[in-house]
């Protein structure tokens, strides 16, 4: 057993990336190898890397030059060490009023506990430093020619290892130290076995040449302890070489939880079949395989066992119309689809995304198999990426699989898109695993939006986690709303950087293809399907509205608002119908059957309260519509009522516009000011979800608007659906996050011998 006790920057940190993640890899594979950081930084500016899933968990943390000393899990301080360190401190006022008034000598603006650093490069203001402590039960340590430490007496990174080491029952010959400034000397100067890494200090070289137990390594940084690992004997050079994961020819790979086609098990024989909505998000992202370039789409399948024989992992998708693309199919057993898919996802993280927190619930063995899933896709995603290959990950269900990737493929491109809303950080930071899904996201190279309002929310998550520098900005008018709008932000960031990684963000709300609707709203069956829903609604003003059953959708909320307007305006008896469509959930979900005998309990009292012989105020559908029959409805209702009380953006929306556009027809368009397309539909009739007042109010002076106001407003808001279509969005997207490339003899990111699987 060793124990590797090693500065960060320069040291564990610094170096090749071959190196690094050559380092990493074995320490995480290592049982017999403990990790101990010992560095200048504050505990607040370690947090980062603790959340980021290339870099192994320490054992310990020993930090502030030595004067800090926590557990490496907890973060909680390790006593007595700590409590003894603390009565040796005479505060910082105490140091900062001896020093008043020195010129050439500026306070770091670092957390900094139990000492006070500094900058300072003059040598005579220096020795004034030391002359104005003398008395004080402190040391001063100049380091790197640029940093000044006060400290309490005796306590430094050797005296504190030294302590814990004693704690821990170990002998010194079980430790390797490893550092690269002046402030490490404490720790050569212990007796330990140590390593001065490549690139190092002078003077640290030049104060441990002649100490017999330190190697003086050849290569810099992480590179300098491998050195020292390989003479010890600890890591042979065999250990040391990387196996290179099997890699594919695909330039770009779909990380989808869906199949590009569904698979049909009739009479113990599955067959595919092309999925039939028009407006999902794959038939967009199956356009980018066209003209044979050469692709993998990792979804999974669902099987009576992972290990099915026999089982096809890989299938062409179409090989006419895509003759290289194939779907890498992971085998999952239904239990593992209800409890990844259905029970942990959508009730850890749905409820947090969409600000729910009092729905949410947490189990550690529901994160531990979450964990696995992740883990097999990110596997399959690295198995099929050809060198520098872009890959595309879709969505929260796959939040932590490019910490995986990462580690496996260092080479690759990783661009991620959030299909759902994303939440300010007092939200997000309930999840019990927020630390471990920030590090995931921050090894994308692009994470994606449907609007500013989630950048912002996202920056800011990453901001309580990590210092993040905000590189460039846009304004978000004229593309969103900024004022006037509950999800409205005037700029929005679109390249931040966090430690020494830096990754682009941006807004892109999925469009609709629109096409497709107008020639589906042509075809003479949809057009007979429209006169006769116009006979059979008896030329009543119909107001929509089409919707998941879900309590993030807010139908009770509707339904009440729906019965103040009955209340406020009686002359409307017999002239309106609310025509609600519900899409039921998945089955065996208990918090949506509640909300489903709510819902159904609720329009039963309304239409038992309002009923008369010739009219029924609300037709209430629960049941999944054919995409032709919803826009059959979409063509009958003057006004669509779309009000979640969350949103990621709604489609529903988009949808009606383009079908009251491609018909000639003015429409009203009424959306909660907390749904995503708010901030896109520039011409929608903006409410509140949960003032009932003021959606009855709303709902009111929607179907009582002049017919100017109206076609002007639907005029407006096609022209944003009609620019922004699916194929708009993908491109953009696609772009943002760096295009695709040719195949090349050199790879984008060199994969080293050493790279980290």
């Amino acid at each position: 057993m060793l124990l590797l006790a090693t500065d960060l920057d320069g040291t564990f940190l610094g170096g090749r990336q071959a190196d690094r993640l050559g380092l990493h890899r074995i320490i995480r594979a290592r049982s017999d190898l403990r990790l101990v950081f010992v560095t200048g930084r504050g505990v607040e500016t370690v947090l980062p890397l603790l959340a980021d899933p290339l870099i192994p968990d320490p054992e310990f943390v020993i930090a502030d030059v030595g004067a800090t000393v926590v557990r490496g899990d907890t973060l909680a301080p390790v006593q007595p060490l700590q409590s003894s360190i603390d009565a040796r401190w005479p505060g910082d006022r105490v140091i900062l009023d001896r020093l008043e008034g020195l010129e050439g000598v500026e306070r770091q603006g670092v957390p900094q506990e139990r000492r006070c650093s500094f900058h300072a490069t003059d040598l005579d203001v220096i020795e004034a430093v030391r002359e104005r402590m003398a008395g004080l039960d402190v040391d001063v340590l100049h380091s790197a020619e640029r940093y000044l430490d006060v400290l309490p007496a005796g306590v430094n990174k050797g005296s504190t290892l030294r302590a814990l080491l004693s704690r821990l029952g170990l002998a010194a010959d079980q430790v390797l130290v490893a550092g690269d400034t002046l402030n490490d000397l404490a720790l050569f100067t212990e007796g330990f076995p140590g390593v001065v890494v490549g690139n190092a200090e002078p003077g640290l070289s030049e104060a441990t040449a002649g100490l017999p137990e330190v190697v003086h390594a050849r290569r810099s940084g992480a590179g300098g302890i491998l050195e020292a690992l390989n003479r010890a004997g600890v890591v042979t050079p065999e250990e040391e070489e990387e196996v290179v994961p099997r890699r594919g020819d695909a330039q770009l790979v779909m990380v989808y939880h869906r199949l590009p086609y569904r698979e049909v098990r009739e009479d113990g024989v599955t067959r595919r079949e092309a999925h039939t909505s028009p407006n999902g998000i794959i038939p967009t992202l199956l356009g980018f395989f066209r003209e044979g370039r050469p692709g993998a789409w990792v979804a999974w399948s669902e099987q009576a066992t992972r290990d099915p024989r026999p089982f096809e992992a890989h299938t062409l998708v179409a090989p006419e119309a895509f003759p290289n693309l194939i779907a890498s199919r992971i085998a999952l057993t239904r239990p593992d689809v209800d409890l990844f898919y259905r029970v942990f996802s959508k009730e850890a993280f749905w409820p947090v995304i969409f600000s729910f927190i009092d729905r949410a619930v947490f189990h550690e063995n529901h994160w531990e198999h979450y964990l696995e899933i992740n883990r097999i896709f990110a596997e399959r995603a690295a198995a099929e990426a050809d060198e520098g290959a872009l890959v595309w990950i879709h969505d929260y269900n796959l939040w932590m699989v490019p910490a995986y990737l990462r580690r496996l493929r260092p080479d690759v491109r990783i661009a991620f898109f959030h299909h759902t809303a994303f939440p300010p950080p007092d939200i997000f930071n309930v999840l019990p695993w927020r630390r471990e899904l920030v590090g995931s996201l921050l090894q994308c190279d692009y994470v994606g939006f449907h609007i500013p309002r989630y950048v912002e929310n996202f920056v800011d998550v990453v901001r309580a986690h990590a210092p993040v520098e905000v590189l460039e900005r846009e304004a978000c008018a004229p593309r969103f709303l900024t004022w006037g709008c509950a999800l409205g932000v005037e700029n929005s960031a679109t390249r931040i950087r966090v430690g020494e990684r830096e990754l682009g963000v941006g807004a892109h709300p999925v469009g609709i293809d629109v096409a497709r609707i107008g020639e589906i709203l042509r075809n003479p069956g949809v057009r007979d399907r429209v006169t006769h829903l116009k006979e059979e609604l008896g030329g009543r003003t119909i107001i929509l509205s089409v919707e998941r059953l879900d309590y993030v959708k807010g139908p009770l909320e509707k339904l009440d608002a729906y019965e103040r307007f009955l209340e406020d305006h009686p002359e409307l008896h017999g002239e309106v119908v609310l025509l609600s469509v519900a899409t039921p959930p998945s089955r065996g979900m208990e918090v949506y059957e509640q909300v489903q005998r709510e819902v159904e309990g609720a329009v039963g009292r309304i239409n038992g309260r309002f009923s008369r012989l010739d009219w029924t105020p609300i037709r209430y559908l629960f049941r999944a519509l054919p995409f032709e029959e919803v826009l059959a409805l979409y063509a009958v209702s003057e006004l669509a009522w779309i009000t979640p009380l969350r949103d990621g953006l709604n489609l529903v929306a988009k949808e009606y516009v383009a079908a009251r556009d491609a018909l000639g027809s003015s429409g009203i368009l009424v959306v909660s000011e907390f749904a995503g397309v708010a901030a896109e539909l520039q011409g929608a009739v903006l409410t509140n979800p949960y003032d009932r007042k003021e959606m009855a109010d709303t709902l009111f002076r929607s179907l009582t608007m002049l017919e100017a106001e109206r076609g002007d407003r639907m005029a407006r808001m096609a022209s944003i659906v009609r620019k922004h279509d699916i194929s708009a969005w993908g491109d953009e997207f696609l772009a943002a996050a760096g295009g695709l490339r040719e195949p090349s003899a050199t790879p984008a990111v060199e994969v080293p011998e050493t790279a980290a699987r």
